[in-house]
């Protein structure tokens, strides 16, 4: 059954040819997650919603369909967002890349398009990029079901100790570090207590959060590589 709908928040993660005049666009919606839309004549030179489909930038759409595929109405943007450029801007594809490859298909997360959302806008005012990508993908593996346990030792039931290392375990949590354990996800009790309060003021707390979240990230993409994540690095060894 065909279904309209109209004034949805949204934000643009891709787009990409479809035939020699129009547009596939994926974008993230407050009210109905990602979906992807038919953007009919958007590559024609003088197509008014060519300018609109920005990445990045607040949008308001409207699309009708019933398919897997709806076909865009509407597109207004809503201005207010500086654009993203140098390092900011890689860090936002980062985050598309992050929507796209992880977040199921017309599956609404308002949590998450705030956090995405609040994201952009801390990039955009050139605000310290790691207190905002840290909560995005906390929030983004919450949503998903994938909560962190970071307070509490998950085989002592203890809370955390500030001055402890611990192990953290990918399907649990963090466990006192043990002689013999593996420095593959070994992080100090601060860090994890750091990142359970979002306070990212601490260099070690960035740099420890940051493995961290690298590798439970990893996990979860199950093994589909991050394109944004390996340019960004070839640019910093540049």
């Amino acid at each position: 059954m065909s279904k309209r709908v109209d004034g949805q928040a949204a934000y643009v993660l891709h787009l990409h040819p479809y035939s020699e005049t129009s547009l596939v666009v994926d974008v993230f919606t407050r009210d109905h997650g990602r979906v992807p839309l038919l953007a009919r004549g958007a590559r024609r030179p003088r197509s008014a919603m060519r300018g609109m489909l920005m990445s990045f930038q607040p949008l308001e759409l409207g699309w009708f369909g019933g398919g897997e595929v709806k076909t865009l109405a509407r597109a207004e943007w809503l201005g207010g967002m500086p654009l993203l450029g140098g390092r900011c801007l890689l860090l936002g594809y980062y985050l598309n890349e992050l929507l796209l490859k992880m977040l199921p298909r017309e599956d609404a997360h308002s949590a998450l398009f705030d956090a995405y959302a609040s994201a952009l806008r801390a990039l955009a005012a050139g605000g310290a990029d790691a207190p905002e990508l840290r909560r995005f993908e906390k929030t983004l593996l919450k949503e998903l079901g994938y909560g962190l346990t970071l307070d509490v030792d998950m085989d002592s039931g203890q809370p955390v100790v500030a001055e402890g290392e611990y192990t953290y375990l990918i399907e649990r949590g963090p466990v006192a570090r043990r002689v013999g354990d593996g420095d593959t996800a070994v992080v100090c009790g601060q860090t994890l207590l750091d990142m359970a309060a979002d306070d990212y003021a601490n260099p070690r707390t960035r740099v420890e959060s940051r493995h961290l979240m690298r590798q439970l990230i990893a996990h979860h993409l199950g093994g589909k590589p991050l394109q944004s994540r390996r340019v960004f690095m070839e640019l910093q060894e540049l």
